[in-house]
């Protein structure tokens, strides 16, 4: 009987709750593991051949080389924009590797590279790469402004768990479930933030409040799974 009534609220309790309530509680696969549908370029249409869909991964496969990237490859975007939202993904990086997760990105002809518009949760060899030993380029770090409170990454070829909270201008950083850096986007101090990093000659940049997920491609190996959204 306790069991019945109990199933019984339950019910009511998912019947009340409005459609737009229980879609915006749902998480939402932006990559399928089997191909790069919903994914493109930065400012194309297409997507390079060096992003390879193997066993449930997005791989960048930097083997051919352009300059500090990869020849057929390039940063990739979503092709839907997010305001408020939780995003999940595990990555894993190569030895000496780097890239990153952009966010808040925006698609203009006058932006050259999707980092020039949306912050980044940096992604890094520590150990390996030279930005390693700079500070606020480590492994999750909210790259060139806020340093990991706690260092948190795994080494090359372990697969991380990043989260990216952006809520109504309050913004979390988690690498491995702690939380690496936490913030108040687009107030005086956020512009405090900007103004003293690199991002401070980039018109725009860390002032949209809605925009495209984007990953890195840095010239170096790099792969993504399970990438998961939830709105806000």
């Amino acid at each position: 009987m306790k069991l019945t009534v109990i199933s019984g609220i339950m019910t009511m309790a998912l019947a009340a709750c409005s459609p737009a309530k229980q879609a915006k509680e749902l998480w939402i696969p932006l990559f399928d593991g089997k191909t790069t549908t919903g994914w493109h370029r930065y400012n194309d249409n297409t997507i390079g051949k060096a992003w390879v869909v193997q066993d449930g991964m997005l791989h960048l496969d930097a083997t051919a080389k352009k300059g500090w990237q990869t020849a057929e490859g390039g940063d990739i975007v979503t092709n839907d924009s997010y305001d408020n939202f939780h995003l999940k993904l595990e990555w894993k990086i190569s030895v000496g590797g780097n890239s990153g997760i952009m966010f808040f990105v925006q698609e203009q002809k006058m932006y050259e590279h999707p980092w020039k518009t949306g912050p980044e949760m940096q992604i890094l060899d520590d150990a390996g790469h030279a930005d390693g030993k700079i500070a606020k380029h480590n492994a999750g770090d909210l790259y060139d402004l806020i340093k990991s409170a706690t260092p948190a990454a795994k080494g090359p070829g372990e697969w991380n768990l990043a989260e990216i909270i952006a809520n109504k201008g309050e913004l979390e950083l988690k690498l491995n479930g702690i939380t690496t850096a936490k913030t108040t986007l687009w107030d005086d101090n956020w512009s405090a933030l900007v103004a003293g990093s690199k991002f401070k000659v980039m018109p725009g940049f860390g002032t949209f409040k809605s925009g495209k997920i984007g990953l890195q491609d840095h010239g170096d190996d790099v792969w993504f799974r399970n990438i998961v959204i939830k709105k806000l």
